[in-house]
């Protein structure tokens, strides 16, 4: 199984989402879990795993069935030595589970993605990883279900964070 995962910030509360689906070719899902949570701590410059993490952690911890992978909407490494949200994650799951990045926005000293294109779009995804190599998780997002440059299950996430 895999899991897609997102947060969503409002005045009063957190949302996290995590679509749960078999294969990277799949078009649906195989389950979905949202969970509200207090308000985020506020944003603190080159913390920003501090904010997501404690939301990320609730989702994945309802989740029952056995993991593959999990990819986030963001930077596993925002550099060469630079760990990202994606990289925190790792290591708070005790480095047993590979954790995917695919961010929509090239990050300024971000090397370390590779680029993926997808549909007819001329804008890449920017992929990293930890835990596999990120060449493989790229060519895992590029085989997603879905025309556009974003991944259906990956929209998926993204709205029902939104609309929960």
């Amino acid at each position: 199984m895999l899991a897609c995962l997102d947060v969503d910030y409002r005045p009063d509360e957190t949302v996290a989402a995590c679509v749960l689906f078999q294969d990277w070719e799949e078009a649906t899902e195989a389950g979905h879990l949202v969970e509200h949570g207090p308000a985020a701590e506020p944003y603190e410059p080159g913390q920003f795993y501090r904010r997501e993490m404690p939301h990320l952690l609730k989702v994945l911890a309802a989740v029952h069935e056995p993991l593959e992978a999990v990819i986030i909407d963001g930077y596993v490494w925002l550099g060469p030595d630079k760990p990202g949200l994606g990289a925190h994650l790792y290591e708070a799951l005790g480095r047993r589970l590979p954790v995917i990045g695919v961010a929509k926005t090239a990050f300024h000293s971000s090397r370390v993605a590779v680029p993926v294109l997808r549909g007819q779009s001329r804008r890449p995804l920017f992929v990293t990883a930890v835990g596999l190599d990120a060449h493989h998780a790229a060519e895992c997002v590029r085989r997603m279900y879905g025309p556009s440059r974003l991944p259906t299950l990956l929209s998926r996430v993204d709205r029902l964070c939104r609309d929960s």
